[in-house]
C-alpha cells in the first residue's frame, strides 16, 4: 500500500523514473516450505477450523471476504495458537511467532491488503495492520479521534468493530523519541534536540500519517514447545493524523512496513540480535498466508537477487525479457515488488508490447 514514503522532506514515488509497481504474488506454499532456519514463523488456520466453529457455530460462519469473516478468524488465534513446528526441531535460536497468532490475511473489504494481528506495548494490546513491502515505518492510530483516524469500522451487517488505539501513555514500556535520537525526525518540526521526534510519511493516493516516534516492544514468542516470551523493542510511528483513504477502511488499524529501511521491523529483528535480516511471505489460494522473519530458504529453492540502492531501499528487480505467447521481446526494466498495492501497473513501453501483443494473438469465439 505505501507507494510513497517521505522521511522528514524528502519524498519518494514508486512510479517515478524508470520504476514500475509489481503485486508480489507467491503461489500457495505449505507452511513446511515458507518455514526456513532461525526464522519467525506465522501458522496458517483454515477459515473453517475448529477455533472459528467454536465461535460462530457451525451454520453462524460469516461470508468469505466480509469483515465478520476476518473478525473472527483473528480472534480465533486468540482462543487457540496451533502452531505448525514443521522443520523447527533443530533450529536455532528458536523460530519466533506473533504472540496473538502468525497467519496473514487477505481482506478486500479493507483494501485488497494482507493484514497480520499483533500486540504492541504493556499491557498488551493487539492491532491488526496491514504488511507494507513498499515502506519501511511500522505506524499504529495514536490517541486520535474518528476525524483523525479510524476508530471503528460498521460491518455489511450492521455490526460496529471497534479498533483499539495505541496510547504511549497507556504503556509502561513507551517511551518517546528525541529529535537528538534519531534521523527519521522531521527537523522542520524539531525546535530543540530534546523535542518529540515529528514523523510524516506520504504515501500515493493522497494517503500520509503523521504523529510522533516512541519506542515500545512487540510481542513475539518462540515456535517450540517451550513458547518462550520474547519482547522485541521497535520503533513505532505514533499516528495522530491520518488523511485520505486511510480514514475510509484502507489500513484502518495501521500499517506494518517491510522494505530494507533501518526503521523496518525485519531490519530492527537483526539488528537486535534476535535473527537473520531476512523474511519471507507466502499467500494461499483462499487468502490466507504466512509471514517468516529470518525465513534463509532451503538450498533447494531457486532465487532471484535484488537490486539494491541505498538511497531508495526497497525491493527492486531487474527485468531482462518480456514473453506473450510465442512473442519474446528483450525489454529490460526495473521492478518493485510492493505487498501494499493490489494491482499489476506497468509503464510504457512495456505496458503498449504486453497489451498489443495479447490482442494481437486472442481469438473471439
Amino acid at each position: 500500500m505505501a507507494l510513497a514514503w517521505t522521511s522528514t522532506t524528502s519524498t519518494y514515488s514508486l512510479t517515478s523514473g524508470s520504476y514500475l509497481l509489481l503485486v508480489l504474488l507467491l503461489l500457495g506454499l505449505n507452511s513446511g516450505i515458507c518455514h526456513g532456519l532461525g526464522s519467525f514463523g506465522f501458522d496458517i488456520h483454515h477459515r473453517f477450523s475448529d477455533p472459528v466453529k467454536q465461535i460462530l457455530g457451525f451454520e453462524g460462519l460469516p461470508e468469505k471476504g466480509s469483515v465478520e469473516y476476518y473478525v473472527a478468524m483473528t480472534h480465533q488465534d486468540s482462543i487457540i495458537r496451533g502452531r505448525h513446528l514443521a522443520a523447527s526441531n533443530n533450529q536455532s535460536p528458536a523460530p519466533l511467532t506473533f504472540a496473538n497468532g502468525n497467519d496473514t490475511l487477505l481482506i478486500n473489504s479493507l483494501g485488497f491488503l494482507y493484514y497480520a494481528n499483533v500486540s504492541v506495548g504493556t499491557p498488551s494490546v493487539s492491532y491488526l495492520v496491514a504488511l507494507d513491502t513498499g515502506s519501511d515505518l511500522f505506524w499504529l492510530p495514536c490517541d486520535c479521534n474518528n476525524s483523525t483516524c479510524e476508530t471503528s469500522l460498521q460491518t455489511s451487517s450492521g455490526q460496529v468493530v471497534n479498533f483499539n488505539i495505541y496510547s504511549p501513555n497507556a504503556s509502561s514500556t513507551s517511551n518517546k523519541v528525541s529529535c537528538n535520537s534519531s534521523i527519521y525526525c522531521d527537523p522542520n518540526q524539531c525546535p530543540s534536540a530534546k523535542s518529540d521526534c515529528a514523523y510524516s510519511a506520504v504515501y500515493l493516493s493522497n494517503m500520509s500519517t503523521s504523529g510522533i516516534l516512541v519506542e515500545d516492544v512487540l510481542h513475539l514468542i518462540t515456535d517450540d514447545v517451550q513458547s518462550k516470551v520474547v519482547d522485541a523493542p521497535i520503533t513505532l510511528g505514533c499516528g495522530k493524523n491520518e488523511t485520505g483513504i486511510f480514514l475510509n477502511g484502507f489500513a484502518p488499524n495501521g500499517l506494518l512496513g517491510l522494505d530494507l529501511g533501518n526503521i523496518s521491523v525485519p531490519s530492527t529483528i537483526a539488528r537486535k540480535g534476535l535473527g537473520p535480516n531476512s523474511f519471507s511471505m507466502c499467500f494461499g489460494s483462499d487468502g490466507t498466508g504466512r509471514i517468516n522473519f529470518g525465513d534463509n530458504g532451503t538450498l533447494e529453492q531457486k532465487e532471484t537477487s535484488f537490486t539494491v540502492q541505498p538511497s531508495f531501499p526497497v525491493y527492486n528487480i531487474s527485468i531482462t525479457q518480456i514473453n506473450v505467447g510465442v512473442n519474446v521481446s528483450k525489454m529490460e526494466f526495473t521492478a518493485i515488488f510492493d505487498s501494499g498495492t493490489s494491482f499489476t501497473q506497468l509503464r510504457d513501453p512495456v505496458y503498449t508490447f504486453i497489451s498489443k501483443t495479447f490482442n494481437s494473438q486472442v481469438t473471439e469465439k
